[in-house]
């Protein structure tokens, strides 16, 4: 993990302004630490104002790098419903990232207009500094992305993960 943290603090800012990039959040969990995760991870977010952006990004040297340094990750996409970001979102020191099965047959329009205004709700909280809610349709899956000014409070049920953020990077 100290690789990583090392990465993040040398090479974070290389995606400040990165065209068609609405934010890059930096995550990381450790095993022993806080936050606390049963495995040490890192776990970029982004989120793209253009699939343009995506590709540049991915096709770019800054991935190639990566992929060189780390493997051939797996790169999870969701189609976004709403998105909102605070103009103070770079001061973000925590994430969650919560994965809900959607159900077959869920009435996917009254889902995502709760999602939307449960997205909306939480960023009047003064620690919610972004939301993000979407979801992928392969396995017909919800994502819920926040960042944080400070540690969140663990959910009981353990499907919400929380993230250190080491640089938050906009577009």
């Amino acid at each position: 993990m100290g690789i990583i943290d090392r990465r993040i603090a040398e090479r974070g800012h290389s995606t400040d302004g990165f065209a068609g990039l609405a934010f890059k959040a930096y995550l990381h969990a450790r095993k022993e630490g806080v936050p606390s995760s049963p495995d040490n991870l890192y776990a970029p977010f982004y989120l793209w104002h253009t699939t343009e952006g995506l590709n540049e990004f991915l096709c770019g040297p800054g991935f190639v790098g990566l992929t060189q340094s780390f493997g051939w990750p797996s790169v999870h996409t969701w189609s976004v419903w709403h998105a909102q970001m605070s103009k103070e979102m770079t001061r973000a020191k925590y994430a969650t990232r919560e994965t809900v099965p959607i159900m077959p047959h869920a009435d996917l329009a009254s889902l995502r207009r709760a999602e939307i205004e449960r997205s909306r709700e939480l960023l009047s909280s003064p620690d919610v500094l972004a939301t993000v809610a979407g979801f992928e349709s392969t396995n017909w899956s919800l994502v819920r992305f926040r960042l944080w000014s400070k540690m969140p409070e663990r959910p009981l049920d353990g499907q919400v993960h929380i993230y250190g953020v080491g640089h938050v990077s906009t577009g």
